[in-house]
């Protein structure tokens, strides 16, 4: 054991005596090392960014149809329902002894492409995501009277609003519209701040505003002759027929697959309760092609580096043919070359493995907030997890074997040929 340690001391000596070249290559290694640990847990962050884009919602329930369109529709307001649910079976789940609370969501409406989500004030009260972050409002305040809206962080950022300006609401879902509400503009009244879910990528309008502003519509078109001032609307029951989905929380989870079972076979008409996060892991296990092309682009990165290793050390043989034979001359075996080149390259790569760490630290600290205010991704500071851990000692053993290559090239040179003086 102390011959290996007397080994060790010598490699430490040996790398030191060649740091200004060695350095490049601890810097190579530190490169793919942040590369690889930063693509891993960006990965995993997006990964759960999308599936607690909502959460501690125990139920989503809908007008009858797929489980993954219901998602779609009323998580992330992508494509619409076929059909909605009525009001009436809405406010009967809603007034359920095991409900601890219910949003009402209608979809239907836009701005500039953006989808116009019409709502409670229950939305911004117990909507949660990120393992139970609430809705947190950035400026101004929620919507209070029926022309108030709420903008998402990411559709404000976009389209430069600030609380106090106006817009108008077009009827549909695409990004061009002939069909506006211009007849009832609309106010912003504040902003949210960044969720990185599709919350920041949403106007937010009451139930009764929906309402208000389709009382002079029929069949998604305006009816020809009868307008209705915007300070007439109070007049008419703004109390909406039918809602898009409705958001559920139980008081204890344990009542879910009961509740769900009866939803499924709701009498009054047909519905569909689905729990959400048992669909966004379907969802994501159809979109997980990008998680594998960045793993696979990190992986390409860590080859680059190890490659860098295996070509120094190679390379710096040739200038220490005469060291390697003085060594055996003194005593060394070739078992201990070998030995003595391998720990160089440990340490080399664990030396670049511990400044990769630190490089990926220092920039956690100064760009997580950056990250999390203009693209709404939340990158934790925290210790490795156990899939960082396993690609940690996935590259000190890729080390260890590649630079085990230069290691037994010099265990085979022979001392005749180290000692021998080209004229």
């Amino acid at each position: 054991m102390s011959r290996f340690f007397h080994l060790l001391f010598l490699a430490g000596k040996s790398a030191w005596n060649r740091r200004a070249t060695l350095a490049l290559v601890v810097f190579s290694i530190a490169v793919s090392t942040t590369l690889l640990l930063g693509i891993e847990r960006l990965r995993t962050q997006i990964r759960e960014n999308f599936v607690q884009a909502v959460s501690g919602t125990d139920l989503v329930i809908g007008a009858r149809g797929g489980n993954i369109q219901l998602i779609l529709y009323a998580v992330f307001h992508l494509g619409g329902a076929t059909n909605n649910m009525g009001w009436n079976s809405a406010q009967e789940i809603a007034k359920r002894a095991e409900v601890a609370w219910a949003i009402p969501i209608s979809l239907g409406d836009s701005h500039n492409g953006y989808p116009v989500v019409a709502t409670t004030e229950d939305f911004f009260e117990y909507y949660r995501f990120q393992g139970g972050r609430p809705i947190e409002l950035a400026q101004g305040k929620a919507f209070e009277a029926i022309f108030d809206v709420v903008a998402g962080a990411e559709a404000a950022r976009n389209l430069g609003y600030a609380p106090g300006q106006k817009l108008v609401l077009s009827h549909g879902g695409s990004s061009a519209h002939l069909a506006k509400h211009t007849d009832k503009p609309f106010t912003i009244t504040g902003v949210l701040a960044p969720t990185g879910t599709p919350v920041d990528r949403s106007f937010y309008i009451s139930l009764a505003a929906m309402e208000a502003i389709h009382l002079n519509w029929q069949g998604g078109a305006p009816i020809p002759g009868l307008k209705i001032r915007p300070e007439q609307v109070t007049k008419f029951n703004l109390q909406p027929k039918s809602i898009t989905a409705l958001l559920v929380g139980l008081k204890r989870r344990s009542q879910v697959f009961a509740l769900q079972r009866e939803i499924n076979e709701w009498k009054a008409e047909p519905l569909t309760g689905v729990m959400p996060g048992v669909a966004m892991d379907q969802i994501w296990q159809m979109l997980n092609v990008g998680e594998r092309a960045l793993l696979f682009v990190s992986a390409l990165v860590t080859v680059s580096g190890l490659a860098g290793l295996a070509s120094a050390i190679l390379a710096g043989l040739g200038e220490r043919r005469r060291e390697l034979a003085i060594l055996r001359s003194a005593g060394a075996r070739p078992m201990d070359i070998l030995i003595l080149l391998a720990c160089e390259g440990v340490l080399l790569i664990s030396a670049g493995m511990l400044c990769g760490l630190a490089l990926l630290v220092a920039l956690l600290v100064f760009l997580a907030p950056v990250l999390a205010d203009s693209y709404g991704v939340f990158l934790r500071l925290s210790p490795p997890k156990a899939g960082e851990w396993l690609l940690l000692g996935s590259i000190c053993l890729a080390g260890f074997l590649t630079s085990l290559i230069p290691a037994l090239r010099a265990y085979r040179m022979s001392l005749s040929n180290g000692l021998t003086v080209s004229v």
